[in-house]
């Protein structure tokens, strides 16, 4: 399968490159830059990502170029365009001019096949603080911008391509146009990485690898471990064993609902109630982070007393995706570890399974499309995505089940709001915390002392950045309304008008 090689240099603009390139339906993978993998036949061009560094650091980042530049298409982005011209011998120094946000490009070299149909104007988003004074001998300008006359450049004698600005950005208007070129037209890749071929193949895989043996999934309920287990479930059928934990933290109902719709779609799967369990580990605990430790331990001891009555079992599947996968793999410069949450390589010795992660190498959103072509219904694909911890991370205190039903009860109507108003498909997460305050209200007659909610709706493509959701006063005044009425325990509701970056779309 033709692929694009990234080289990851800390921008935090990477996973965007690649899903810009995959939106082409061409396969691509990001690997750290001091990690570069075997470049196959099959790799048809590498693009080097920006980055947080200077390229004049004294702990820049310095890829090994020996099996690249020259000798396959390379795109250079920002750092990587700084990079390549200090590399030959131009000038790299710190802008004097502010080179960040909108530009516009007031020349393109249209007959150069990097620029082939981006117009005289076109909008690009710059993001750096260096900028290249001067370029070597044989570098050629194909763009500018009023402030940055090197914007773009190709060297001569090689497809080799670099630009300072960041085509993968929304605001790059004609930024899928100039990966188009570079990975369709200079690389010659062919457009067949689609979901329906994704599906193919994988089955196919799994079917080699797997043979006779069984699987042990564990269903949490989300898009993710339902597309996994149904993948699996086509290639191998009831040798999938799934395995639904009731860790008593799901939203309302979710528990008898989700499990009742995993049997209607054939898949072989247990319900475990472990309820009791779980708030037993977490009673008095108030640390996120010991929350998270405490509910991924007792999972994994619930889920193997679970496994190990599934006879000669081999292989665990789990509903691992690429951002967990690239987030597990560090290079110099990306962004840190904000909390643990993914499963990556997470297994525990005396769990004796081998692992099988058919979403390995997909974004969220091309999880859904390929849900939506193996014919799961949109109850599920187009569900918010919900923390693995579940309501445990919106109690923000010791987690109690009295706490655990209020906080059911909140979320029930302000998701089922969402829904009935028909805002839920133009949110990309919702849910609602409870808060460790109390304030004074008046209900009737009666002075009340009880809790405050803070709902929390954000819009995100992929949850690496988030915007609050403009939600309808008159929707918000009436679910408040509702909370207030009919949740004993709560008498204020709060709204979080915080977007991401800086805050994060959970409160722990």
């Amino acid at each position: 399968m033709d692929t694009i090689v990234i080289l990851d240099f800390g921008s935090q603009y990477t996973q965007l490159i690649a899903r810009k390139i995959r939106e082409l339906n061409v396969y691509c993978e990001i690997h750290p830059y001091n990690k570069i993998p075997a470049l196959g036949a099959e790799v048809k061009g590498v693009v080097f990502s920006g980055s947080p560094y200077s390229c004049n650091a004294a702990d820049a980042p310095v890829p090994d170029m020996s099996a690249i530049k020259g000798k396959m298409p390379l795109l250079a982005v920002c750092y990587g365009a700084q990079y390549l011209a200090k590399y030959g011998g131009g000038s790299v120094e710190q802008s004097q001019t502010r080179e960040y946000g909108r530009a516009n490009l007031c020349y393109v070299d249209k007959s150069n096949p990097l620029m082939r149909n981006v117009p005289e104007g076109s909008q690009v988003w710059m993001s750096h603080g260096d900028t290249i004074n001067t370029l070597p001998q044989g570098y050629r300008v194909i763009c500018s911008t009023q402030t940055v006359a090197n914007a773009g450049y190709q060297i001569e004698g090689e497809e080799t391509y670099a630009i300072q600005f960041h085509p993968e950005v929304h605001h790059s208007v004609d930024g899928l146009t100039i990966l188009r070129n570079f990975v369709v037209d200079i690389c010659g890749c062919d457009q067949s990485w689609t979901p329906a071929s994704f599906i193919e193949t994988t089955v196919a895989d799994l079917r080699a690898k797997i043979g006779g043996d069984k699987v042990v999934l564990g269903l949490s309920g989300g898009v993710d471990s339902t597309v996994a287990a149904v993948l699996l479930n086509r290639a191998i059928g009831h040798q999938l064993h799934c395995i639904f934990v009731d860790n008593g933290l799901l939203r309302k109902n979710e528990f008898e609902g989700v499990l009742e719709q995993y049997r209607g779609m054939g898949l072989n799967v247990k319900g475990v109630d472990a309820k009791e369990r779980f708030y037993s580990v977490l009673a008095g605990v108030t640390d996120p982070e010991k929350k998270r430790k405490a509910i991924g331990k007792t999972f994994i001891d619930v889920f193997d007393a679970e496994a190990k009555l599934i006879t000669d079992a081999k292989y665990l599947g789990q509903g691992t995706i690429y951002p967990d996968v690239i987030e597990s793999s560090s290079v110099k410069g990306p962004s840190q570890t904000i909390k643990s949450h993914h499963n990556v390589g997470g297994l525990p010795d005396y769990m004796k399974l081998q692992l099988v992660e058919p979403l390995r190498s997909l974004f969220k959103d091309e999880v859904r499309r390929v849900g939506r072509q193996l014919g799961i219904k949109d109850e599920l694909i187009g569900r918010h995505p919900f923390p693995g911890p579940g309501l445990a991370i919106r109690i923000l205190s010791d987690v109690t089940p009295e706490k655990v039903r209020i906080l059911q009860e909140v979320d029930d109507i302000f998701v089922s709001g969402l829904r009935q108003s028909g805002l839920y498909d133009k949110v990309w997460q919702a849910g609602c915390m409870l808060l460790p305050v109390q304030s004074v209200g008046v209900m009737g007659d009666e002075r009340t002392y009880e809790s405050v909610v803070a709902l929390r709706a954000v819009e995100s493509v992929d949850g690496m950045t988030a915007d609050w959701s403009h939600l309808p006063y008159d929707f918000l005044a009436r679910v408040s309304n509702d909370i207030i009425n009919r949740v004993k325990g709560v008498n204020r509701v709060v709204y979080d008008i915080s977007s991401k970056p800086p805050a994060t779309i959970e409160w722990e």
